[in-house]
Parts: structure tokens; sequence; C-alpha cells
């Protein structure tokens, strides 16, 4: 009874915070030489919430623009019942629900124009660990902070590795969210970060194999890989989660 109501206040968690994301999504989704966009595609300034940043992505004048609400809503909502599902009453889950949100956005963008924004992976690294720390000290963690910070590094220096490699496939926006997504897996321990970029690297060639098998995409065709980093970090997670 007490892992239904946490999946439910997740789940309203998770809508409420979806419903802030079209507008930030619609604003970050440009190219590094471009500033974020100001106004609507009709010209109309944001306004509202989070001085124009947060909410959906329309305004007074004009119909609905940029990723839909209900999809990113539904999503996030979803992400979120699952890791509290799998997680139950224990202090890091109010981590991976406030991180939540953010990767959904990281996602969209990613999808949008192949680019994760400074202004956003940066924090998360600092908010995540910091938040990690904070997790450790209460009663009822299932984690280490010790192997969270050292799987941020690692995962983050493997990812560099492979941008100085091949920066044309992979970018450098990629290394700066990997050392978020070192720490969450890194939490359970080396074996989940393992998993979890085995994951991630799965997704990704099941992802490219179906583009080139519908014919939308050769095998030199470059694709965004901060959803399935994310979605590997996801099953990290999970199992991580399951398995404590």
């Amino acid at each position: 009874m007490e892992t239904f109501w946490i999946t439910a206040v997740a789940v309203l968690w998770g809508a409420g915070t979806g419903l802030l994301i079209p507008r930030a999504a619609y604003r970050l989704s440009v190219q590094p030489e471009e500033p974020w966009r100001e106004a609507c595609p009709a010209g109309h300034p944001f306004a509202g919430a989070g001085n124009g940043w947060l909410g959906r992505a329309r305004c007074a004048d004009c119909a609905s623009y940029g990723p839909s609400t209900p999809v990113l809503t539904a999503s996030t909502a979803a992400v979120c019942a699952v890791l509290a599902a799998a997680t139950g009453a224990r202090p890091e889950l109010v981590v991976w629900l406030l991180i939540a949100p953010v990767g959904v956005l990281l996602a969209i963008v990613d999808f949008t124009v192949e680019r994760l924004p400074d202004v956003v992976t940066l924090p998360l690294v600092v908010i995540t660990l910091s938040l990690l720390g904070v997790a450790a000290l209460m009663p009822g963690a299932r984690g280490s902070w010790r192997t969270a910070l050292l799987g941020s590094l690692a995962l983050g220096a493997f990812c560099l590795v492979l941008f100085l490699m091949n920066p044309t496939g992979f970018g450098f926006g990629d290394v700066k969210l990997a050392l978020t997504l070192g720490a969450v897996t890194g939490w359970f321990g080396w074996v989940i970060l393992i998993v979890g970029t085995f994951a991630w690297f799965l997704f990704f060639a099941l992802y490219g194999l179906s583009l080139i098998v519908a014919r939308r995409a050769g095998r030199k065709t470059a694709h965004p890989m901060g959803p399935f980093l994310l979605a590997g970090a996801c099953v990290g997670v999970l199992l991580g989660s399951f398995g404590r």
C-alpha cells in the first residue's frame, strides 16, 4: 500500500512538472551559435511563469507550437511512476524524481536539434551529486556517494575518449551529461554502471538499425546520443533499485 501511494504521488509530480517543460524545450531547441528563442513562431514575446521559460508552448494569439504538452506530461509522469515503483520509500527517490523532468527536457531538445545545452547539463551534475550526498546521510539509503562520484568521473572520462575518437558522432554535450548519469548509476555500484552503459549502446544500436532498415538513415548518419544515455541510466536505476 505504501508503494501505491508513493507511486501515485510520483505520477502527480511527473504530470505537474511535465506541464512546465514544453516552453523550455522550445526555447532551448536552437543551434549552438543561436541565442535562446525569445518569442513564439509568430514573434509574440514570452510571458508567464518562470519569466517565460516554464509552461505550455502557446500564447494568447497563437495555436500551440513546439513539443506536444500531453505527450511530455504523460512521458514525465510515466518515468516518475516507474522510478517510484522500483525505488520505494528511499531517500534517493527524491533525487530521481527531481532530475527525471530535466532528463525528459534534455531528451526532447537533443532529438530536436541534436544539442544538450550547458545551461542545463552543467548545473545538473552539481545538483545530482549534492543531492545524492544528502541522501547518503539519511536512513534507508541504499547506495554509495563515493561510487556515485567515481562513477561520474569514470563515465565522463569514457565518453570523453569517445568524443576525442569521433567528435562528429559523439558530442561534447554527451560527455557533460555522462557526468550526471555516471553518478546516478554509480550510486548502485560498478556493475549497475556497466549495465546502464551497455543498455545505452544497445538502445542506440537498435534505433540506428531500425532507421537503416526503414531507409530513413544511412550507416554514417549522425543521431542524437543523449536520449539513449538517459534510457540506459534509467535501466540501471531500475535494476539497481530492484536488486537492493
